[in-house]
């Protein structure tokens, strides 16, 4: 199962045509398990200007699975990832990302993304990711 980060979303969104985007777009019309985690529709979601196109984003998200913290568990272990990357040098910026890669790893799925701190991540732990 391929989780698919908001940056390679909002490519895909815009239309832009990036490596990324071609992917995503690749990914879809093969129907390969595309997932999403909540904070990722969350965010997808709030950029969205229009009413119309965010009821038509909203459906057509609510169609791929979307994972969620099992538990208080999920927040100590985006805890530990924080602190596992900044033991080896590495910080990460935004905190979402860690839980991002925290639900991530528990559920052994793969991140799709082009956002930095996913890679600093990847090199601190086990974080399984997809890049183009």
């Amino acid at each position: 199962m391929i989780v698919v980060d908001t940056s390679i979303w909002i490519d895909f969104l815009k239309g832009e045509n990036s490596p990324e985007q071609r992917k995503l777009h690749s990914l879809i019309n093969d129907e390969e398990d595309i997932a999403i985690v909540e904070i990722i529709f969350t965010e997808i979601l709030q950029g969205i200007k229009e009413d119309k196109e965010f009821q038509t984003m909203k459906g057509f998200l609510l169609d791929f699975p979307i994972y969620k913290p099992k538990s208080i568990e999920t927040y100590f272990h985006a805890a530990q990832i924080y602190r596992d990357c900044r033991k080896k040098g590495k910080t990460i910026r935004k905190t979402v990302d860690c839980i991002i890669a925290a639900i991530c790893m528990e559920n052994s799925l793969t991140l799709f993304h082009k956002d930095s701190d996913f890679d600093n991540i990847k090199a601190c732990t086990g974080l399984q990711v997809m890049r183009v």
